[in-house]
């Protein structure tokens, strides 16, 4: 691969690293949210400063030259170099933190803590309402570490990740204040039985939510409610749950909402596994002072401490062990 001493611009990398992750201009695309002639472009680009093809284009299918293959470790240490050479200089970017979404603890709280570790960073909050959704962001770049489910990611999603368990967060249901469930203080599983119970059925960032949902009310009688309008927004949100009146699936620290109550779910308690997630191979201080800010919490409260008979998917379990 001749070298012609142009500047390689960041951006063109991260065009070249889509696509061969993706194999696929259009979804490559979609996942940097850019116009598929932009990206093309890009990549065009990076090939006439390279002086090489990096990819065999067809109707059918995109594949890696063996010139594309060579590079691509190479740009996956460029990119993760630009970000330790200025941490090595005291001038580590901002790292941008999905919390998922406004309200909720968890993620809040280990964010907080890496800051009181190390103040001289800048960690900025971003609410991706999801780690699906979130993922994409991290594997295009465009932001560096979330909260969530890792079970729940698509593999493929997955493979570009790295996970660390903070949590086994006991979960809720929010129901109508005039519910009959609502007079209880915490409800039984079985009790939902009959219900359609909301979970984020049809929202694309959320997947990982929803098939948590469905394990959990496999073989209880309860179903998954049926996609509700996609709402943006607290307020929003708040409007379309008061006209469906489905009872939610939650977390217990979800945030209240307006002539609603929340309570928790027992026989058994379920628990939803929160992973910190980052892009594999991706180094910055403030990853690493999540990382600790995660494990103090952890050990601290006893956040992955399960209760006798507590629910959580085997997969999820097996994964936890695995890489933590």
């Amino acid at each position: 691969m001749p070298a012609t001493g142009h500047h390689l611009d960041p951006r063109l990398l991260r065009a070249f690293l889509a696509v061969a992750e993706e194999l696929h201009f259009t979804r490559a695309a979609a996942r940097l949210y850019v116009a598929q002639q932009a990206l093309s472009r890009d990549v065009r680009r990076l090939e006439r400063d390279l002086g090489a093809e990096l990819f065999v284009r067809t109707t059918r299918q995109v594949t890696l030259t063996a010139d594309g293959e060579r590079l691509v470790p190479y740009a996956r240490r460029a990119l993760d170099a630009q970000d330790e050479l200025l941490a090595a200089f005291g001038q580590a970017r901002p790292l941008l933190v999905d919390l998922n979404s406004p309200g909720l603890a968890t993620g809040r709280r280990v964010l907080l803590r890496a800051r009181e570790l190390a103040p001289e960073l800048e960690l900025m909050a971003r609410y991706e309402s999801g780690l699906t959704h979130a993922a994409a962001e991290l594997l295009a770049g465009r932001l560096d570490a979330s909260f969530g489910r890792f079970a729940g990611l698509d593999p493929a999603l997955r493979s570009g990740l790295d996970q660390q368990a903070v949590r086994h967060e006991p979960m809720a249901v929010v129901l109508p204040e005039d519910h009959p469930l609502a007079a209880l203080e915490a409800v039984p599983l079985a009790a939902l039985a009959g219900e359609r119970v909301y979970a984020g059925a049809g929202n694309p960032r959320t997947p990982e939510w929803t098939d948590l949902a469905r394990r959990l009310f496999e073989g209880r009688g309860i179903e998954v409610a049926p996609p509700a309008p996609l709402a943006v927004g607290e307020e929003e949100f708040q409007r379309v749950m008061a006209k469906t009146r489905n009872p939610i699936l939650a977390v217990v620290d979800f945030p209240a909402m307006p002539k609603t109550v929340l309570r928790p779910l027992i026989d058994p308690v379920p628990l939803s596994p929160v992973s910190l997630v980052w892009r594999k191979g991706h180094t910055h201080p403030g990853i690493d002072a999540l990382r600790r800010a995660a494990a103090e919490l952890s050990a601290a409260e006893g956040w992955l401490r399960r209760p006798a008979g507590a629910w959580v998917p085997q997969a999820d379990i097996t994964m936890i062990n695995v890489r933590n």
